[in-house]
């Protein structure tokens, strides 16, 4: 399974918890601001359960968005050094949003998220019922952009991976045809195109 890069702008939000962080293929970076003292004991003690899959990072310099600066440039850095990883920017400044477009073209995948419990990948972990699980898929095609998957095979491999490939194929093809009834998924062949909502 690919790894899942967690960038947490701490300055901006401060998870209550990383307990769904703790599986094999994640690695966490809290990054902590020039001026910030203090991390809370919630997060501070999930860290350190982690070992070295987590760490923190201080920056040096204070000014506007000089964690934001960071967080891109450890992007690129573990980018370079793993052409397949998933990286998932945790903060409400929305102006992550350029990069994590340009990084699409790249063919790097990356999202942000208002917090871990918004990731796409831990939303898919807690659904249960099929519509969670539809909303889910919707939600991670959306933010594939133009890299979704083309045919058949992928976008069910895709779907496969999203649920850590703990479903039953009858339930991947029950969730491909609810895609296709709900009008998101049009097949045509082995070919797959979309309608997805804004």
């Amino acid at each position: 399974m690919r790894t899942n890069y967690v960038l947490i702008d701490y300055e901006n939000v401060q998870p209550a918890a990383l307990a769904a962080l703790e599986k094999e293929h994640f690695k966490i970076l809290v990054f902590v601001g020039a001026s910030q003292t203090k991390v809370n004991y919630e997060i501070a003690d999930s860290l350190q359960r982690l070992g070295p899959k987590a760490s923190y990072i201080k920056i040096s310099g204070n000014g506007p968005n000089a964690l934001d600066f960071h967080i891109a440039y450890y992007i690129g850095q573990l980018a370079a050094a793993d052409k397949d990883g998933f990286f998932h920017i945790i903060s409400k400044d929305t102006g992550f949003d350029p990069l994590i477009a340009h990084l699409k073209t790249k063919k790097i995948y990356a999202c942000r998220s208002r917090d871990v419990s918004d990731m796409p990948i831990v939303k898919a972990a807690n659904s249960k019922s099929p519509t969670e699980k539809i909303e889910v898929i919707v939600a991670n095609l959306k933010q594939r952009g133009p890299s979704k998957p083309r045919t058949v095979k992928t976008l069910t491999s895709t779907i496969s991976s999203l649920f850590q490939k703990a479903l039953p194929e009858e339930e991947l093809g029950a969730l491909l045809k609810s895609l296709q009834k709900q009008g998101y998924v049009a097949v045509n062949g082995t070919k797959v195109s979309y309608s997805l909502p804004e």
